[in-house]
């Protein structure tokens, strides 16, 4: 196993064990914690209340992202939509809902427990145009250009080979397709920040510079790039990001860091930490 593939292992059993656990870590403010109301994990990542109201509680509670990709997006009916690390499905069904029945939405993650649940939320919402695939971000299983909209919410920032994500994402692009993408990026992070397994399934340690990532997108043969929304992260905010407040009687989470040198993290990070959306359009 390479170390890049041993990357998407560790990412991936994370991820499930998160989902299955109903662990607060992951990729935004009290993602996954079945004690929250229904909203509250996904409206901290950008999400509105209402428009969440009419969607499975799981596919809410069990969302890990860091903002809302389609807000404000101009997905029209009958478009198809790819969501890359297409998780428990929350951006699914609401790209669902927005494409209606005669478009299509198709999902792609590489966790088996993630898929499982989404294919859960999309049967209790009661949907028939949302498709789930397995397979990993670098090697879509997804023909070229055959999609309309690609999304993806805080999912690229845990490749480790996002030049090859980037590639991905105007291939299977029709010309003219448009991303709208939620995700962490970062700068000056320390060393022991960048070389922590927990941080980088956290979304920080793998995040790259804003400009690198405009400019890799770029590359790939997109245009228009650009980010259209910054949330920069507090102290208190990162503690939500790296799930750094766990419950008193424990001393660790999210792979064994304790709750000390979380906080320690967020401390160090606060300001070079930040969610960017991102928009594009293949020519």
């Amino acid at each position: 196993m390479s170390d890049k593939d041993e990357v998407r292992q560790k990412v991936s059993e994370f991820y499930a064990r998160s989902v299955n656990e109903g662990s607060d870590c992951g990729c935004c403010c009290g993602g996954g914690d079945a004690t929250l109301p229904k909203g509250v994990a996904a409206k901290h990542a950008g999400y509105q209340l209402d428009a969440l109201k009419q969607l499975p509680e799981d596919a809410v509670r069990s969302s890990f992202g860091c903002g809302d990709p389609l807000a404000f997006s101009q997905v029209e009916p009958g478009q198809t939509v790819l969501d890359l690390g297409s998780g428990a499905g929350l951006d699914l069904l609401i790209a669902a809902e927005k494409v209606g029945p005669t478009g299509k939405v198709i999902g792609v993650d590489m966790t088996d427990d993630m898929l499982e649940r989404a294919r859960a939320n999309v049967k209790a919402a009661g949907l028939t145009n949302v498709e789930l695939r397995k397979g990993i971000i670098e090697q879509l299983p997804v023909e070229s250009g055959t999609i309309d909209w690609v999304i993806s919410n805080c999912v690229i920032n845990l490749s480790p080979e996002k030049e090859r994500v980037f590639a991905e994402i105007a291939r299977v692009l029709k010309p003219g397709g448009r991303i709208s993408i939620s995700d962490i990026v970062a700068q000056d992070l320390p060393p022991w920040v960048l070389e922590s397994a927990a941080l980088y399934a956290s979304c920080i340690a793998g995040a790259i510079s804003e400009q690198a990532y405009l400019d890799g997108l770029r590359q790939a043969g997109l245009e228009q790039v650009e980010v259209t929304e910054r949330l920069v992260y507090d102290e208190p905010q990162l503690k939500g990001l790296v799930a750094s407040e766990v419950p008193a009687e424990q001393s660790a989470c999210c792979g064994g860091i304790p709750a000390e040198l979380l906080d320690m993290a967020a401390g160090t990070v606060a300001g070079k930490i930040w969610s960017a959306k991102v928009t594009g359009r293949k020519a």
